[in-house]
């Protein structure tokens, strides 16, 4: 999940006259850094993981599984959920994928560009590996909605461990909640994101406390950390223990932020902050709510709430709440991040972006998916009621995702990294099994709750692919009726062209003739400017494009320029800032003096072509609904000249 506030760290210049205390400074200025940094990754990538102690044992002994609460079972499920942390997080995620970035950056887009990048484009695999990228991404959308509603609806939950008399509020409390947060994003979160990670470390500092008051009164609950008591649940259990395993799942939801905050925070303060902080914590909670529960097994229905007595349920409940919209905000955030990523890679249509920092690109406001996911999130909550309910549709979107994630990593391991392939099968095979077993107690769930994220899943791989396959036929058909450029030039200065005073900028695709703007322009008005730019967006599979190679241009003679403009995935995507960057121009470029000509493309579906009828009348609806190239790309709009054609799919 993208974050809300990267802070980075700072060199200073020292004097060489002392080496000596120039080391030590700087040393001292890293440590600075690398603390707040990991200040802040507390704040914002571990808010997911770190509020699902407010719900998981509880579901986890929840009368719909039909696992007794006794010694013995308690006993397995602490150690499934202990050796579930150091394995899935500790050595998997935080281990292992973080070593994975592509150029700096993680989440599931970055991964699937970075093993598309070891196999090729003409590999069998090629093709495999982005389905199977662009469903850990969908599913992704499934999760955002079900994390803001479990986790507020879960910590406003605790009103009814003070007094029954609150349940009628605790879904409109919720809604009104989650409602003010939406309606803040487009504020964005610079103002509050400092307080993020403090917030946070609190309430990692409080799990923490609680669980060791509670320990210290049960401390035979350490034996927990045997995983032989794991082995003996899932043995002597069997498929009662599967079922349970559904819920164990739901203490390691949020890991994949782990990965996906990597190129705002960097390995080692999220490394840092994990080992040092979140992991003893999360621990510490668990054993102390197990400790609980085998002196008092009637505070199973709700043991966060019940750890410390009466007098501690409101504190907790504020804290909880605070908690948890932090946690929400993250995952809203993250939801931003993917977007803005699929549309630079061309799996979605152009969405109005506004960047809400004027320091960090990562602070992003989607107004559409905002309110979107408002409304899933409200629905959620509404529909479902209660944490428990929505607990039954939480694990199938995240168990699938960590199934993506293993697949992808394995050919970074084998191909990038040349691992042995022993080795790399040996490894991927490991946690597949763990995180199959998972995905399968889940897939258990679909009638009762599953398939909500699925059919959101689903609903975002339909757009994705939809949109991406309707702009491969849109294409198909230009370069069907494609004009080489070269000869058209040849021959357009056969004569000699009227041309008038400016530069007009004419947008051609990657490897297209010649743009029916121009084509257009020439027919009606009959002049060409006395300097003429074709502009080539490339967007690569790469986070960031560094400014020295973000701009390239070729001089095609008679002052016609071919200009090519490289956009990673996570660029803003601005062109008169990147043209402003072209040198060799004589005069420079004057923006009052360019014109930017356009072809807004109508689609028309048409039967027995490219796409069954009903998905190409999908496109051209979302086609006509696309944000304007112009203001996609931060053009003056009173520079823009746009020139309409229809295409035909």
């Amino acid at each position: 999940m993208q974050s809300l506030s990267a802070m980075s760290t700072s060199s200073s210049l020292h004097s060489p006259a002392d080496p000596a205390a120039s080391h030590d400074a700087g040393a001292s200025h890293a440590r600075t850094g690398i603390a707040a940094l990991t200040l802040a990754a507390i704040g914002v990538v571990y808010g997911d993981i770190g509020t699902s102690p407010l719900y998981t044992l509880k579901e986890v002994f929840s009368p719909e599984h039909g696992l007794m609460l006794d010694e013995a079972n308690l006993l397995g499920v602490l150690s499934l959920i202990l050796w579930g942390l150091t394995i899935i997080v500790s050595l998997k995620y935080v281990s292992l994928i973080l070593r994975a970035d592509n150029r700096g950056e993680g989440g599931i887009m970055a991964l699937v560009a970075l093993a598309l990048s070891t196999v090729g484009t003409k590999s069998r695999w090629h093709f495999p590996l982005a389905i199977v990228g662009l469903i850990g991404a969908a599913l992704f959308f499934g999760d955002g909605v079900i994390t803001p509603a479990i986790s507020v609806l879960s910590a406003i939950e605790g009103l009814e461990v003070a007094t029954p008399a609150f349940k009628p509020y605790v879904a409109p409390l919720t809604v009104g909640v989650l409602v003010g947060l939406y309606a803040v994003q487009s504020k964005g979160t610079a103002g509050i994101g400092k307080w993020f990670g403090p917030v946070m470390l609190v309430w990692f500092a409080a799990l923490a406390a609680m669980g060791l008051v509670n320990i210290a009164g049960h401390p035979d609950v350490l034996r927990a950390l045997n995983p032989l008591h794991a082995a003996r649940f899932l043995l002597a259990n069997g498929w009662v223990a599967f079922l349970a395993l559904g819920a164990v799942v739901l203490a390691f939801t949020g890991a994949e932020a782990l990965y996906a905050d990597m190129g705002h925070f960097g390995k080692k303060p999220i490394r840092v902050a994990w080992f040092a902080i979140v992991f003893p914590g999360l621990a510490l909670s668990y054993l102390g709510q197990g400790a609980l529960l085998l002196a008092n097994p009637q505070a199973v229905s709700n043991p966060f709430y019940q750890q410390l007595g009466p007098w501690s349920v409101y504190p907790l409940v504020a804290l909880s709440t605070i908690a948890t919209v932090i946690a929400s905000q993250a995952t809203i955030s993250g939801t931003f991040s993917i977007v803005q990523q699929a549309i630079a890679l061309g799996y979605l249509p152009r969405m109005r972006i506004v960047y809400t920092s004027e320091s960090e690109m990562g602070q992003i406001y989607v107004p559409f998916v905002n309110w979107l996911q408002l409304v899933a999130v409200v629905l959620a909550v509404l529909g479902f009621g209660s944490s428990s309910n929505l607990a039954s549709a939480y694990g199938i979107a995240v168990t699938a995702t960590m199934l993506m994630t293993t697949v992808l990593t394995f050919f970074v391991v084998r191909h990038r990294w040349k691992y042995h392939a022993a080795i790399a099968w040996l490894a991927t095979a490991f946690f597949l099994a763990i995180d199959f077993a998972f995905f399968s107690a889940n897939t258990l769930k679909i009638l009762h709750g599953g398939w909500f994220p699925l059919v959101l899943g689903a609903a975002a791989m339909l757009l994705m692919t939809t949109w991406k396959e309707g702009r491969r036929l849109v294409a198909d058909n230009l370069r069907r009726h494609m004009v080489p450029l070269q000869d058209f030039l040849d021959s357009l200065f056969m004569g000699e062209p009227a041309r008038v005073s400016g530069t007009a900028v004419f947008f051609r695709a990657v490897a297209d003739g010649v743009p029916h703007a121009m084509l257009h322009n020439l027919m009606h008005n009959k002049v060409l400017h006395e300097r003429t730019i074709f502009l080539t967006i490339r967007n690569e599979a790469i986070p960031h494009v560094p400014p020295d190679q973000r701009v390239k241009v070729e001089n095609l003679g008679h002052d016609c320029y071919q200009v090519d403009v490289h956009f990673g995935f996570m660029d803003e995507q601005d062109i008169p800032a990147a043209l402003a960057q072209c040198g060799g121009f004589d005069p420079a470029l004057a923006p009052m003096e360019t014109s930017y000509f356009i072809a807004r493309q109508t689609v028309i579906p048409r039967v027995g072509s490219g796409m069954a009828l009903w998905r190409e009348t999908l496109f051209a609806t979302l086609s006509r609904n696309a944000r304007d190239a112009a203001d996609y790309y931060r053009i003056p709009a009173n520079r823009v000249i746009e020139l309409g054609t229809q295409v035909e799919i």
